[in-house]
């Protein structure tokens, strides 16, 4: 299958609708067939068309965000127990997107919706005179079950349909559906047809892919069990590399971790004892330039990832006098289950951080410095001023030394977000860390989606941008390749990819040691079939390590950047 010739549909779960919003636009942009599919927190949307008469109330008074999109149609709500697919996709048609297109397109859409609602045993069909998928039309009981607003422009589609599974329908009494008011709205679960969500969402992937005549690429992050509400992946307090054994299992792993990973088909793993292969074996090399930096970081106080995270390439990188500097402390508010960072309660944000960073880069004279925080989600903007802070205090001190940021998603604010992006790095990284069938079980604070649309918006920017993986915790060479073709059909720069390597007991398991041979066909995989710019994969690739090389190969004078 090559990815030209494929419809790569991602189940995403729940998404923040402006979140989706940024990442539909920078999929918009390239020319992969995308379909996106997942479900909103309560939002109502209008249209280009809509009619202010038809929004019965103001709706922030339940709990509703209230958007205005570039779409057709009226207005419309989504929410928990809807179906919303947004199909990002190359159209054929004549007119290059004109209005016989949109209606030949808005009627494909309407058919892979009524053939999946066959699938299950609910006979629906067009009205005439009314958009979307209707059951029982041209009667006195029709009954709309999913809504359609598209948007075709220079052959390419977005928006898409919303297809009411499991719907609350009193969230539809607060507007008139789609500017209907003589016709009810419906659920799949009103009509007797009660199924999970993400057999719907397959079905109607599988629907899609046969009706465009593309091969069907589908990749679905794995639900939540029942009752699994803890978001942790071990008991705060105990610090890096301390197992706590309190509800684990004999191996040390939490059982909840070893419950998601099992989901996601993932059991097993080799012990802690097992001799590495003799590509992960690093030699200790201390020169006079590692002496220097660990020497000068430790006179100023500072944090250096390379430190905190063990990175294998220590020696190499302090050596060749570049490091990664680790921001707003040494204890992060998540738990990821491959990260060997203290996990107790967050010190007090120094303030004064930002100049000593920049003067430790002046007294190193580095010409490539990279910017990494831990997660701070007791923070209002996440940290993200101090990261910006930071870029701003290194270009005054070192304007000719190239900045790097590695940042985490910052709960997903748009404004935080903003914050860093508009420090102008010359460099913008956030780690997607691993596919999206693992994510639940390797961070479970964060998410797929979310990755994508934080480095969308910082492609949108302008900005250089780069993401990384760790490999060996379960993930297939084919899931690997997908998170690739989201990488790239969102315009990522640089890709690294690296062999995990598991801290402590109490940390996910390693399933296997990648081959050298096989970092090198992701390598070839990513830059010659997808067109990546970079992708830096090998054994021992972390996500700063040759960054400088990296950044200069595909990143422009900061003078030609925009501002």
């Amino acid at each position: 299958m090559t990815p030209a010739a494929a419809l790569h549909a991602r189940w995403l779960g729940t998404v923040a609708y402006a979140e989706a919003w940024d990442l539909q636009q920078q999929l918009f942009k390239g020319r992969s067939n995308h379909l996106l599919l997942l479900e909103h927190p309560p939002v109502y949307t209008r249209g280009v068309r809509t009619d202010p008469a038809n929004i019965l109330i103001d709706p922030r008074t339940v709990g509703a965000d209230d958007v205005t999109v570039n779409r057709g149609g009226d207005v419309t709500f989504h929410g928990p127990g809807q179906l919303v697919g947004y199909p990002i996709l190359n159209v054929a048609g004549k007119r290059g997107g004109g209005m016989a297109d949109t209606v030949a397109y808005v009627s494909s859409i309407e058919q892979i919706l009524i053939d999946t609602l066959a699938e299950f045993g609910l006979g629906a069909d067009r009205f005439a005179g009314f958009p979307g998928v209707w059951l029982d039309p041209d009667t006195p009981t029709a009954r709309k079950i999913a809504a359609i607003g598209v948007r075709l422009s220079r052959g390419r589609s977005m928006h898409g349909f919303a297809l009411n599974v499991s719907t609350d329908l009193t969230w539809f009494d607060h507007i008139v559906p789609c500017g209907i008011g003589q016709h009810e709205v419906t659920t799949m679960r009103a009509e007797g047809i009660d199924v999970p969500m993400v057999d719907v969402a397959t079905a109607v992937a599988r629907h899609c892919g046969e009706r465009l005549g593309l091969d069907l690429d589908i990749a679905s992050v794995t639900e939540r069990a029942p009752g699994d509400t803890d978001l942790s992946m071990f008991s705060r307090g105990g610090g890096a590399g301390q197992p706590i054994t309190q509800g684990r299992s004999d191996s040390g792993v939490p059982v909840r971790l070893k419950g998601r990973l099992a989901q996601a088909g993932v059991t097993g793993g080799l012990s802690l004892q097992e001799r590495k292969p003799e590509w992960m074996r690093v030699k200790l090399h201390t020169g006079p330039e590692y002496n220097r930096l660990k020497k000068v970081g430790h006179d100023l106080d500072l944090v250096t990832v390379c430190e905190e995270a063990g990175c294998p390439n220590i020696f190499e990188c302090w050596n060749e006098g570049t490091a990664t500097f680790m921001l707003l402390g040494q204890r992060c508010t998540r738990a990821c289950g491959f990260c060997l960072v203290d996990t107790r309660k967050p010190e007090a944000v120094d303030a004064a951080e930002p100049e000593r960073v920049a003067a430790a880069i002046a007294d190193l004279d580095l010409d490539f410095a990279v910017l990494t925080m831990v997660a701070r989600d007791d923070l209002d903007d996440g940290g993200a001023s101090i990261v910006a802070d930071t870029v701003r205090a290194i270009r005054k001190e070192s304007p000719g030394t190239g900045v790097e940021v590695l940042i985490s998603d910052l709960r997903g604010s748009a404004e935080s977000l903003q914050v860093v992006i508009d420090s102008r790095p010359d460099v913008f990284n956030h780690n997607i860390e691993t596919v999206v069938e693992l994510q639940r079980a390797v961070r479970p604070s964060a998410g797929y989606a979310r990755s994508l649309s934080v480095l969308a918006r910082a492609k949108a920017a302008g900005l250089t941008t780069k993401s990384g993986m760790i490999l060996g915790i379960g993930e297939t060479v084919a899931q690997v390749h997908r998170t690739l073709i989201d990488l790239a059909a969102v315009g990522v720069d640089i890709v690294t990819i690296g062999q995990y390597l598991r801290p402590t007991t109490h940390h996910l398991a390693i399933q296997r040691w990648w081959e050298p041979s096989e970092f090198a066909d992701l390598k070839r995989f990513g830059e010659q079939q997808l067109g990546l710019p970079h992708v830096e994969a090998s054994p021992l690739t972390r996500s700063s390590h040759h960054a400088g090389t990296a950044a200069r190969a595909v990143t422009p004078t900061r003078d030609a950047q925009p501002a």
